[in-house]
This record gives C-alpha cells, sequence and structure tokens, in this order.
C-alpha cells in the first residue's frame, strides 16, 4: 500500500529555511509526480509546487504576484525514496500545514494519496 509521511517543519524567524520531506513508501517517487501543498488556518488548500516522474520537470505556483520560485526548490532523491521541499527566506505568510501527495503528472489536478502534514510556522 502507498504512503507518504510528511517531515522537516518547525518554527523559523522570517528570512530563515527549512526543509520539509515527503518519504515515500510502497512506491517508488520517481514513477509518480509528487505535489507540495499548503493549508493555512481558515484558507483553502494550495499547491505550491510538483516534479513529475519521468522528465522530473518542476513547477512552482504564484500567490498574489510573487511566485515561490527563486525561493523554493523541490527536488527528488530516488535512492532515499523521498521528495524535498528546500524553502528559502521564508515569509510569515508561507506559515501553514505542508502536504505532499502523489498524482499522475503535475498538470493533472488528480492526487491520490496524501500524507498527515507537516506544520510550517514563521514568526518572530
Amino acid at each position: 500500500q502507498k504512503h507518504v509521511v510528511e517531515s522537516g517543519g518547525g518554527l523559523v524567524q522570517p528570512g530563515g529555511s527549512l526543509r520539509p520531506s515527503c518519504a515515500a513508501s510502497g512506491f517508488m517517487v520517481e514513477d509518480y509526480a509528487i505535489g507540495w501543498f499548503r493549508q493555512a488556518p481558515g484558507k483553502a488548500r494550495e499547491g505550491v509546487s510538483c516534479i513529475n516522474s519521468k522528465d522530473g520537470s518542476t513547477f512552482y505556483s504564484t500567490f498574489y504576484g510573487d511566485s515561490v520560485k527563486g525561493r523554493f526548490t523541490i527536488s527528488r532523491d530516488n535512492a532515499k525514496n523521498t521528495v524535498y521541499l528546500q524553502m528559502n527566506s521564508l515569509k510569515p505568510e508561507d506559515t501553514a500545514v505542508y502536504y505532499c501527495a502523489t498524482g499522475t503528472h503535475c498538470s493533472t489536478p488528480s492526487w491520490d494519496y496524501w500524507g498527515q502534514g507537516t506544520q510550517v510556522t514563521v514568526s518572530s
């Protein structure tokens, strides 16, 4: 059975960095698109970044005109069967629970297996 488990969140000051991990079991991360999502209190869940399976192409979202590309980097370690989201220059508005999920392709909004999430809090 497929499972993904997020970890690596925490409390960080504005401008700081975190690198949440999405560890997979029951399947190989290289065979699926893996998306990172976040949900802040009182807000809808939103996509943050995604990496495709075959070619490893990556995608990043734009929030209120501010693209996370350049601050966030998604990557995949096939040997560890894990996908990472390196987050730099964090802002208070990045505070949310971050989730990863499996899909067929980043352009297809159909996500099958979700983790329990990891809390990211950006505050001074």
